[in-house]
């Protein structure tokens, strides 16, 4: 019996190694993204009905003493805030014989009856929730522990690299990369690291001269510190301890947040050039995974340590708030675009033609949602 109980609640074991740091992981996520709808809508005077963690069968909740019910339940692949007034559980707007059973207090509170942009600032509050929690993650780590930097210094450059047909030699400086000046050697791997196939443009320090060369970073795959296999790219240059000094960097709670604001820009920035790579076939398929491969990097996280994990929350915090705000129903940024039409054209889009680009949005979302559990369990 105790071998059995081991087996199911032990730390390597599926419930307690991986599924309660997934669920963890994504609760996070989602309960910050919901709370940015919720908070932002009952500052604009908007009745809240549902505060729900999952889908799916209640499993536990209780009403406030707004008369919000908020509950827990059983399928945890997400979550949602329903206003009054709304159809489902995305917002969908009433149409005739909904609107009439609202009473005119309830009209009042209802979301489809607010100002646009009271409307707007609700539904963009959840990804941009999700943005601040990935800047109060880094800034307490930072704070925290600080970070080691190297100098952008070239240690060694690797034979037949691209980096060597440039010309680039050890004991160069990088000043910058394709005009965006870098400052460690961290900088330069984060510039050239999701460019495969680009010709960039580096400036050397060489002697005390500045020198111009261009190279084409080719893709490699490398295993990174959860265990995945990713396509990074590089130029083929080494910097060690001799030459790359690192030293660590202190951080007041100020510089924390600084910091932080600049590393969750540069994250949004490397996902927003990895989509729009992907969308054009210049990515592997394979870096995108579902809640199958999320679940895997949760418990691989986990084994590493609680910082890791909170680290993990920051990064998915980020994925979750740019996915939604792709302009796609059901996506948030899907109502985004209908109001920005509405606000152009003074009136709300007929509901005929949110209905059609409604389904249309929903079956691009669950193609994707599609894609991505294939990957995790037959493509990749």
């Amino acid at each position: 019996m105790s071998e059995i109980l081991r087996a199911a609640f032990g730390t390597e074991s599926l419930i307690i190694g991986t599924l309660v740091p997934f669920l963890f992981v994504l609760t996070a996520v989602v309960f910050v993204h919901e709370m940015g709808h919720y908070l932002v809508g009952r500052l604009c005077g908007i009745g809240v009905r549902a505060f729900s963690i999952g889908f799916g069968p209640e499993l536990i909740g209780f009403n406030d003493r707004h008369g919000t019910r908020w509950k827990l339940c059983a399928i945890p692949l997400g979550g949602y805030v329903k206003f009054v007034g709304d159809v489902s559980a995305t917002s969908s707007q009433p149409g005739a014989e909904e609107a009439e059973t609202l009473s005119e207090e309830e009209r009042k509170v209802a979301f489809h009856t607010q100002p646009v942009w009271k409307r707007a600032a609700t539904v963009v509050a959840g990804p941009l929730f999700n943005f601040l929690l990935t800047i109060v993650v880094f800034a307490v780590l930072f704070g925290a522990y600080g970070r080691y930097v190297a100098e952008p210094m070239v240690a060694e450059v690797t034979a037949g690299s691209p980096a060597q047909a440039a010309g680039i030699e050890p004991g160069d400086r990088f000043v910058s990369v394709d005009g965006e000046k870098v400052e460690s050697f961290a900088d330069v791997q984060r510039l050239v690291s999701g460019r495969a196939g680009d010709t960039l443009t580096f400036v050397m320090l060489r002697d005390g001269k500045e020198i111009t060369v261009r190279a084409t970073p080719r893709p490699v795959e490398q295993e990174d510190a959860l265990g995945n296999k990713v396509k990074v790219a590089v130029i083929g240059v080494v910097n060690n301890r001799e030459v790359g000094q690192p030293r660590h960097i202190a951080y007041s709670p100020g510089g924390a947040v600084v910091a932080a604001v600049e590393e969750t820009g540069y994250i949004i920035s490397r996902t927003g050039q990895f989509l729009k790579r992907f969308v054009v076939g210049r990515e592997d398929k394979c870096q995108l995974g579902g809640p199958v491969k999320i679940a895997g990097m949760a418990g691989q996280a986990a084994k590493l340590g609680f910082e890791w994990l909170v680290q993990l929350v920051a990064m998915l915090s980020v994925g979750i708030g740019i996915l939604n705000l792709l302009p796609i129903p059901p996506l948030d940024g899907g109502h985004l675009a209908f109001y920005a039409v509405e606000a152009v054209i003074r009136r709300p889009v007929s509901e005929r033609v949110m209905e059609a680009v409604y389904r249309t949005g929903l079956f691009l979302v669950l193609c994707f949602m599609g894609f991505v559990f294939w990957n995790d369990l037959f493509g990749c």
